[in-house]
């Protein structure tokens, strides 16, 4: 028990060297509150760029100022390395690396399990590890455990493994890594208990579950919650659509019910690493366990249909115009996968200029937090908001919500405008342009 307690001691003295691996979304910030406590912070990150940035305080995280990286950087509270040779230095390491699915949409594990080898060959004793990836139920234990063993040191004595699934929310200014409660399960007893002390320098509650298995099954339900209540909601669209009902109406009243519901509304796809990932990580487990989770399935069916069907709407609505496809322009408001953030992946807004451009429409895009993107194989920039561009195009087509778009002055200038995200409610003038989801 002695490396249990000599690892509990400094943690406890804040002189736990903290290792964070991936300084994405979830890592840098994360890496930043650790170091903001008085825990010197090492970042393993392989983006050389990346590396280069945090090394001169420089982030490129919305949700992290760089006033307060470049501060925490000249203390020495925080250091990047692109390689893994500092491991044996670290006490604690926290694993933020991403976990995608393949093209036939199965659990990709190759970033957890490259990183976990490299760990193991430099592990030494009296180390916590900690993935806060999300992941299938059972990664830690039957991925992890056997690749860290394998470096000849025995588990709950000489090293310690836990489980606690990252919960960031990007551009939330409320909830942040510091304030948003902490799931926490582990291989084992002493595991735990390290691992709670570590998580509670830094996260106002931490939530302890009976193994790290519970914890991982936590992540997933939690997203695939919210992805079968949004794909209800995005059900209900379209059948107020074949009604010929305002959906946005119905489920604002619905939502004035004090209790017995809760708030979700419809859109154009969901984005985001999150929730069109991590629901589908569980429905591959659970057919490992030969039982189907009907609900997901469905749910992950009709999420991946909105991109469609609003293309299905833009051509009622260019058609309502006397216009084909083809000869149509249409300017794309907000390609980001959610209000005020710069993050595109998964971003339905992708799929809708894909499919567009395929019906032969000029489709151009504005977002003042994504001044690029890729798509196709090609560059697109975003467009400077102009009362030429918008008004020079036949439709203008409300992807992504951003506060700080002034629809009034769109609805204004446009031609003809299609809101997937009723981001036009507050708009009284021009009321007969606007076309909702």
């Amino acid at each position: 028990m002695a490396y249990k307690q000599d690892l509990i001691e400094k943690i406890v003295d804040r002189k736990a060297v903290v290792g964070v691996i991936g300084m994405g979304y979830v890592g840098l910030p994360f890496a930043v509150e650790k170091a903001k406590v008085g825990f010197p912070v090492i970042g393993i990150e392989e983006n050389p760029l990346r590396m280069e940035s945090i090394n001169r305080g420089e982030s490129y995280i919305p949700d992290v100022p760089s006033e307060e990286l470049e501060r925490l950087v000249q203390q020495g509270r925080i250091r990047c390395f692109s390689n893994y040779s500092i491991v044996p230095d670290l006490d604690a390491i926290v694993i933020c690396v991403p976990t995608p699915l393949t093209k036939n949409r199965t659990p990709d594990l190759s970033y957890v399990e490259s990183v976990t080898r490299e760990i193991a060959r430099r592990l030494r004793p009296g180390q916590l590890i900690s993935l806060e990836s999300t992941t299938y139920p059972g990664t830690t234990e039957e991925v992890m455990l056997p690749i860290l063993e394998t470096s000849g040191l025995r588990r709950e004595e000489e090293f310690f493994l836990a489980h606690s699934p990252e919960r960031v929310d990007p551009g939330n200014r409320r909830y942040t890594t510091k304030n948003t409660n902490k799931v926490v399960g582990a291989i084992g007893p002493n595991s735990l208990a390290v691992a709670e002390i570590f998580y509670r320098q830094t996260v106002q509650q931490v939530v302890s579950v009976s193994s790290a298995k519970a914890a991982e099954l936590v992540k997933v339900f939690e997203n695939t919650f919210r992805a079968v209540n949004i794909a209800l909601v995005n059900e209900m669209a379209l059948l107020c659509d074949r009604m010929g009902l305002n959906v946005w109406e119905v489920l604002d009243a619905a939502f004035t019910k004090p209790f017995g519901i809760m708030p979700f509304y419809p859109g154009p796809g969901v984005g985001g690493h999150c929730i069109p990932v991590d629901p589908h990580y569980l429905e591959w487990k659970a057919k490992e366990l030969n039982f189907n989770t009907h609900f997901i399935a469905l749910a992950g069916e009709v999420n991946r249909r909105m991109p469609e069907y609003v293309r299905e709407k833009v051509l009622r609505v260019l058609n309502r115009m006397g216009m084909s496809p083809s000869q149509a322009s249409v300017l794309v408001l907000g390609v980001a996968y959610k209000r005020d953030i710069g993050d595109v992946r998964e971003s339905p807004a992708l799929d809708i200029i894909d499919l567009l451009e395929r019906d032969g429409a000029s489709v151009l895009y504005h977002d003042p937090f994504v001044p690029s993107l890729e798509l196709q194989g090609r560059s697109m920039t975003s467009q400077a908001m102009t009362e030429d561009l918008v008004g020079g195009v036949d439709l203008v087509l409300i992807v992504t919500d951003h506060s700080v778009i002034d629809y009034d002055w769109v609805v204004k200038n446009a031609n003809c405008v299609l809101d997937t995200r009723n981001a036009t409610k507050a708009v009284s003038a021009g009321r007969e342009k606007i076309t909702l989801l």
